[in-house]
Formats: structure tokens, sequence, C-alpha cells
């Protein structure tokens, strides 16, 4: 080890917030450990309730509205479309609604929980555009951020609980769709610096990008995924254009918020609001009546990748169809969004377990057929265990990122880049255009 290399592990300074964290890491795995070999446990298909998952959904529902707040000085700078704490609650009620939906086997909703994990990627799509096009950072340092930020927890998890990475496959799909998103607006950066202008240049980056996606897997290429996994495989092909639709989407950004302006900023238009209300409602019922109401899955997937943005921009359209609503949020649904990777690696270990293929019991007797307040009792345990758990996860993943970064920025002659936004799985955290493409994840044959 050169001195040069000791001066600068001196210069560190969040070196001893790097090494304790590391503990508690060692700490958060051996209770995940323990979660998955719980002792006693019965199979998760005999906890099959849809009546239960609509049960919970509504008490999330309540606790949503509870919880509402508004904050007026959102609009200081503008109608905000899409803020960061709207789009944490968006990430929040979707989680939830796939945890209950993996716990409770509600079959029926399938398509709906696949909707979701399209609507995550879509974030990465989304929010790394908005980043990249304001701060131009596609340093080594940013790559190495948000590959940590996405993959270190779930790389130790996958690997001191025995299971394959592909149980958490979400966390691929948004590795993939970072690197994806990095490299267009890269390519669009190229062609900026040779002159041509914000449309031309990102309208010609985004269509090479959809050259590439469609000479991959419109083509006998994608079987390439087969040589990791069918699961991959499936799990790519779901979800092949949902990232490159968050990248259009943020090229057309800019003229969205212009239109909240002038619908929203000094005067209501109402009859804007409704136009949009009503383009939105009619977005999700073509969607629903048309496929999603499709009870056969298989026939369903093939066209998923093609149309799940109907009702993603039909809900966008309705949850920011006035000021007020843009002002608006939930506290606990944000709450719930802001930790969406690590409940969603966690679920199958802690709320779950034996690789999500079992339901623990806590409390002795709330076993498959026991009454239903005293399984309720059980879930409701493991849920004040699961919960804290993952913001713990969360933390401590957070303080590794950064504090990593740091380090390669001093050994890189930078001055370390601790400041950097953390990022959700993720889902990318972008605050340089007050949107948060943290995005979380999830699994197990949705």
């Amino acid at each position: 080890v050169s001195i040069s290399s000791i001066i600068m592990l001196d210069n560190w300074k969040g070196r001893n917030e790097f090494i304790l964290a590391q503990f508690q890491v060692v700490v958060i795995l051996a209770i995940a450990y323990i979660g998955d070999r719980w002792p006693t446990s019965y199979p998760r298909n005999d906890n099959h309730d849809p009546r239960m998952f609509w049960v919970m959904n509504i008490s999330l529902l309540v606790a949503a509205l509870i919880t509402l707040k508004r904050d007026p000085n959102a609009s200081s700078r503008g109608v905000q479309l899409l803020s960061r704490p709207q789009t944490e609650e968006w990430k929040g009620w979707m989680q939830w609604a796939f945890i209950m939906y993996h716990y409770y086997r509600a079959y029926s909703v399938y398509n709906e929980i696949r909707l979701f994990v399209s609507a995550y990627v879509w974030m990465t799509g989304f929010g790394n555009f908005l980043y990249f096009e304001k701060k131009q950072d596609f340093s080594m340092d940013r790559a190495i951020s948000m590959w940590i930020r996405i993959n270190y927890f779930p790389i130790l998890l996958s690997f001191c609980l025995g299971v394959k990475l592909e149980l958490y496959y979400v966390v691929p799909l948004h590795t993939t769709g970072f690197f994806i998103t990095m490299a267009t607006c890269y390519v669009a950066t190229f062609f900026k610096k040779r002159g041509m202008e914000y449309w031309s240049a990102n309208s010609a980056a985004i269509f090479v990008c959809l050259v590439v996606h469609v000479l991959f897997y419109e083509t006998p290429a994608v079987n390439f995924l087969q040589l990791f996994s069918k699961e991959y495989l499936f799990r790519f092909q779901a979800d092949k254009y949902s990232a490159w639709a968050g990248i259009l989407s943020a090229m057309f950004w800019k003229k969205f918020k212009d239109y909240m302006q002038w619908a929203y900023a000094s005067e209501e238009r109402t009859g804007a609001a409704w136009l949009q209300r009503f383009a939105g409602v009619s977005l999700i019922v073509i969607w629903y009546f048309f496929f999603g109401s499709e009870p056969d899955k298989h026939k369903y997937n093939p066209v998923h990748p093609y149309i799940f943005w109907l009702p993603v921009a039909g809900w966008l359209m309705v949850r920011n169809s006035s000021k007020y609503l843009c002002e608006l949020h939930s506290l606990a649904l944000e709450f719930f969004g802001r930790i969406t990777l690590e409940t969603y690696v966690l679920q199958f270990h802690v709320f779950m377990c034996d690789k999500v293929q079992h339901i623990p019991v806590l409390i002795p007797g709330a076993v498959a057929g026991a009454p239903l307040w005293l399984k309720t009792a059980n879930m409701l345990l493991c849920g004040l265990i699961f919960v804290p758990l993952a913001l713990w996860a969360r933390k401590v993943t957070v303080t590794t990122q950064t504090t990593i970064t740091e380090l390669i920025g001093i050994f890189r002659g930078g001055a370390g880049t601790k400041s950097l936004p953390p990022v959700e799985a993720q889902p990318l955290a972008t605050k340089g255009s007050d949107v948060n493409a943290e995005v979380s994840t999830k699994s197990d044959n949705v």
C-alpha cells in the first residue's frame, strides 16, 4: 500500500460511518436469515384470501386520507407536475398493494400488479432522464453510486441467504434501465455539442435507443437472456419498453409543465381540468376493458409491454388535474414509498419466509386454519418487525452509497461526492426537476 493511498484513506471523512454501517448490515442480514428459516410456518398458497387483500388496501386508503397534507409552497415555482412527495406517494400505495398481493395470493389482480411493476420501471427512465438532462453528470462516480444504491443490499441478501438474484428481478431491471437512460442522454449530449437543438438531439438519441430495443427484443437476439435464466427472459420482455417510455415522457416534460402553468397557475381553467380528468379516466377504462380484464395472464402478458402506458398516463392525468391536487400528498404513503427497495427484497424473508413460499407464524396457533383475527394479529406482528427493518436497511445502504462514492472521489483526485442524492431502486432520486425516480421493485411471478 503506497503512502499516498494511506494519506487518501486518512482524508476519507466517511470511513467510520462506512465501518459502522457494515456492522449494521451484518445484523440486518442475520435477522433476515433467521426470518427466512423461521421454524414455524405454513405454505403461502394456503393463505389465499382476496377479501383480506382488499381489507388491507382499504385500511391503507384510510391511513392515506388521515395523513393528507397540503403544501401551498409547493407551487412557489409554478404548479409542480409529479412532485417528489407525490412520486413517493405513488410508489407507496403500489408497493403496499404488491406486498399484500403476495401475502394473500390475490391472483385476480395479477394484471394490475404487473402494471405497477412497469410503472416503477417507467420511473427509472423518466427520473434519470430529467437528472441527466439538468446535471449532465455522466461521471463514473454517478454510475457507481447508483449501482451501489440499487444492488448493494439485494446482492448481499441473495448471497447470504442462498437465493438466486432473479428472486429480486426488478433490481437488474432497474439497473439496466438506469444505464440505458444514462447512455441515451449521453448520446443526446453528443448531438447537442455538434449543434443540434434540444428536440432534435433528444429525439435522435431516443430513436436510436428504440432501434436498439427493437433489434434486441423483437428478434432472436432476446434469447441471449436465457443464458442467465428463463425468469430473466420473461421479466425483461415484460418490461422491455417501460424505461424507454419513461425516457420519452421525460423529454416532453417541459411541455407538460407549460400546460400545467397555463391550466392551473394563475387561475384554474375548470374546462381544462375536467377534460383532463375525463381523458385520464378514459385511458384507464380502455386499458381495463380491452386488456386488463383478461383473466388469463398468458394471454395478457404478450400485449402488456405495448399498452401499459395507457393507465400510467391516465393516472398521472387524474392525479394532477388541479393545483390543489398537485399540492396535496399523503404522509403515510410518502413514508412507505421511501423504503420500497428495502421492503421489496425483505418481504420475501421477513414478512414472508422460505424464499417467499411460506407465511411465518410468530403467534402460537396462527396457522392456516386459525381464526382470522389470530392470523391478522400474526401478520401485524410480522409487519412490526418488517417495516422498521426495511427502514434501517435503507439508512445503512444510503450511508454505504455516499461514503463509498466519497472514497472513489478521493482516489480519482476529486473532492468527493458525498452530496449525491440517494437513489432507490430503484430507481433513482432526482431532485434536479422535483421528480424522484427512486424506484423500488417487486418479484414472485408478477
